[in-house]
């Protein structure tokens, strides 16, 4: 089974090994039936902490790391 993979960005790098990825994602709503943009955070495993606030990374999902972490960083776009 293929993992997902998002396209975020970095919003908070002041975790230990964690950063929290902003996505956002367009949306129908059901009852308008008009796009409307929304979001979440997600935090995700960065090993080198390479990656500072206002990048743009590439996540895809792994095993549970933590009480919240299930994400890893692949690479910086």
């Amino acid at each position: 089974m293929p993992k997902r993979v998002m396209v975020g960005q970095v919003i908070s790098d002041k975790m230990d090994k964690t950063i929290a990825v902003r996505v956002e994602r367009w949306v129908t709503h059901p009852k308008y039936l008009r796009r409307v943009k929304t979001h979440k955070n997600y935090k995700a495993h960065d090993e080198k902490k390479e990656y500072k606030v206002g990048d743009t990374v590439m996540i895809e999902e792994t095993r549970p790391q933590s009480k919240e972490k299930r994400w890893r960083v692949i690479k910086k776009i």
